[in-house]
């Protein structure tokens, strides 16, 4: 069963901390992959400048300014698709980047997208698991409470606070202080 939309609208940090052990499921060619996610990073409002949001709503951040819930998915870098899940209440753009998972069904057809490289760098990174799980383009702004999406993320095992860490987020050379430093990356430890 996919997490409600009730579970997404709640501040930011804590949906991030707690995808932790969650599962993101997608059906893809008729098979089911499935994936712990490992690692998140949260983006909150306009005002975080790390955040696509600060440049306000256009039409690549339309869908952080949407129920929460749905998935944001962006192209970046030129080459690479990532995914994200948007938080908080209609109106205020805030998302949580799914950072890294580890691959538990499904895994012959992550490895024909990925290559036949060692399980735990299959999807160990952004782009990675979106382009290990087919998402691109296609997925931004489904719904993410309705399995007939294709795409949804399940309530899985939670991880005790000792085995999370936190940290600064990832790849922010040009975002200034103090939104470069803020330890909004969670990730299981």
């Amino acid at each position: 069963m996919p997490l409600p939309r009730e579970f997404y609208l709640r501040p930011t940090l804590t949906v991030a901390r707690e995808l932790l052990g969650c599962h993101l499921a997608r059906i893809l060619n008729g098979e089911r992959l499935e994936g712990i996610i490992t690692e998140t990073e949260a983006y909150i409002g306009e005002t975080d400048l790390a955040c696509h949001a600060r440049a306000g709503k256009t039409k690549r951040t339309l869908p952080m300014y949407g129920p929460p819930g749905r998935a944001y998915v962006y192209f970046t870098y030129g080459m690479y698709w990532l995914f994200n899940v948007v938080t908080e209440a209609e109106g205020f753009p805030a998302a949580v980047l799914i950072r890294a998972i580890e691959t538990v069904t499904g895994l012959s057809q992550v490895r024909s997208r990925r290559g036949n490289l060692p399980i735990a760098h299959l999807t160990d990174g952004p782009a990675k698991l979106a382009l290990a799980f087919g998402i691109d383009s296609r997925q931004n702004n489904l719904d993410l409470t309705d399995p007939a999406s294709g795409l949804w993320l399940e309530l899985g095992k939670s991880i005790a606070a000792g085995c999370v860490t936190s940290g600064p987020r990832v790849g922010l050379y040009s975002v200034p202080e103090p939104w470069k430093s803020m330890p909004w990356r969670f990730r299981k430890s």
